[in-house]
């Protein structure tokens, strides 16, 4: 549990910096990802869902990452 709630902790912190830093970057980027059509950011998000989940079994399974 403790890594789970440290793991959530590091993905609000990635998640926020470039807002932080770069407020209206990030707003105009997200001005133009409203333009992107909805099948194409599906497919985006899952192949970032399933390249999470290679990472996430790579650094469990092999001896890799260690």
């Amino acid at each position: 549990m403790k890594m789970l709630i440290a793991l959530i902790g590091l993905v609000l912190i990635f998640e926020g910096l470039p807002y932080a830093a770069f407020p209206e970057a990030m707003q105009n980027w997200l001005r133009q990802l409203s333009e992107v059509r909805p099948n194409v950011l599906r497919t985006f998000g899952w192949l970032a869902v399933a390249v999470g989940l290679l990472l996430c079994y790579v650094a469990q399974r092999t001896g890799l990452v260690e």
